[in-house]
């Protein structure tokens, strides 16, 4: 193999591969990149067994086709460290020659038979979800999710395919964030009676994988693995197993609290100054709603109190509710700033219902506090 690269776009293929390989590994071939080069392009591949991805690389110049191992570490660093716009591979089935204008480097050679095959895609039934769309839906359900979990179905984002519909939910069973949006079709596409559980690290790596450029991501399950399409990248991803909560009984029915509209960044602000005060023994954060003001209030015994007021449309009876900041903070990390939210309370002892208009709903469990 003889290939010359522009060295920052192998860069970022290489990064976004290599984050699938993993660390530590019994099979210590897991733990670098396939490169594959044929007339038609370059190929980038990484699995640890349960994810897998292939990635197409722009900027190469194929002089004579063929397949390599590249260590993550060594290769991974050269390519960093690297100030040379191309860099010239090529590989002698003995080891790996990379030279740079004024560098040189060799490296020994894994065979390539002993990789494990990387899943393609090749299905002619599946949806198309919008890019755009697919990333919101990661974004905002994956932070929610709880990879530490002795439940392990609360480690991934279900996916629920249903009437040109797609919808994703992640919990950890302390908050619930969903996302609905619209699919196209195209054969069979999913089975709506599959339950569609994906690894909360396969979906970060598919939002990833999706460039600013890319208009339709095509989805699909084969058996037990997810397959995402993009423009320039497949990536698989083998489906927890496990029960998942019923998220729609999680939501309370709505309309029984009342509806607080209230700003993104200022809400944002006014709770990260109310947590400054907080402790891992006292860590929730009072949301007192009345008299047309929102108060938030911290405190513990050890650190102090905090009060912040924000101006809000309720002179409704007052209504407070404890959460904990941490979980509000995340939700409103995600939203952009200058746009509006609601926020439907009950009681201090009934969940707080988030919501916007796109689509995006969050459930936030109240927490207990002595008064």
């Amino acid at each position: 193999m003889k290939v010359s690269c522009d060295r920052e776009q192998l860069l970022q293929a290489f990064q976004t591969v290599a984050s699938v390989a993993p660390s530590r590994s019994p099979k210590p071939i897991l733990q670098n990149v396939k490169l594959e080069v044929t007339q038609e392009g370059a190929v980038l591949s990484a699995t640890d067994l349960e994810i897998g991805i292939r990635h197409q690389v722009s900027g190469v110049d194929v002089h004579v086709p063929g397949v390599v191992i590249l260590s993550v570490s060594r290769f991974g660093s050269i390519l960093r460290e690297s100030t040379d716009e191309t860099l010239h591979l090529e590989s002698d089935g003995q080891g790996i020659t990379v030279r740079g204008e004024r560098s040189q480097f060799r490296l020994s050679a894994e065979n390539p038979a002993d990789f494990p095959r990387v899943t393609g895609f090749e299905a002619k039934s599946f949806c198309e979800v919008p890019a755009r769309l697919l990333r919101e839906l990661i974004r905002r359900t994956a932070f929610a999710t709880d990879n530490e979990s002795s439940r392990y179905a609360l480690g991934g984002v279900k996916l629920e395919f249903e009437e040109g519909q797609i919808t994703a939910i992640g919990t950890d069973g302390r908050r619930l964030a969903k996302m609905t949006g619209p699919v196209g079709t195209t054969g069979a596409a999913v089975d709506p009676s599959q339950t569609i559980i994906v690894p909360t690290r396969a979906m970060q790596l598919i939002e990833r994988a999706i460039a600013p450029t890319d208009a339709e991501v095509q989805v699909t399950v084969v058996g037990n693995e997810l397959l995402v399409h993009t423009a320039r990248a497949t990536i698989s991803a083998r489906l927890l197993d496990g029960r998942f909560p019923d998220w729609k009984k999680v939501f309370p029915e709505q309309g029984t609290g009342v509806k607080l509209e209230l700003a993104v960044g200022t809400t944002h602000s006014a709770v990260r100054q109310a947590a400054i005060v907080t402790s891992e023994e006292s860590r929730g954060v009072d949301l007192t709603f009345g008299d047309g003001m929102l108060i938030l209030s911290g405190r513990a015994a050890e650190v102090g109190q905090s009060r912040v007021e924000v101006p809000i449309s309720y002179d409704g009876a007052e209504l407070t509710v404890t959460l904990d900041p941490r979980f509000v903070i995340e939700f409103l990390k995600v939203l952009d700033a200058e746009k509006t939210f609601t926020m439907e309370v009950k009681d201090s002892e009934s969940a707080a219902v988030c919501s916007t208009d796109d689509g995006y709903g969050y459930v936030i469990m109240p927490l207990a506090r002595d008064r």
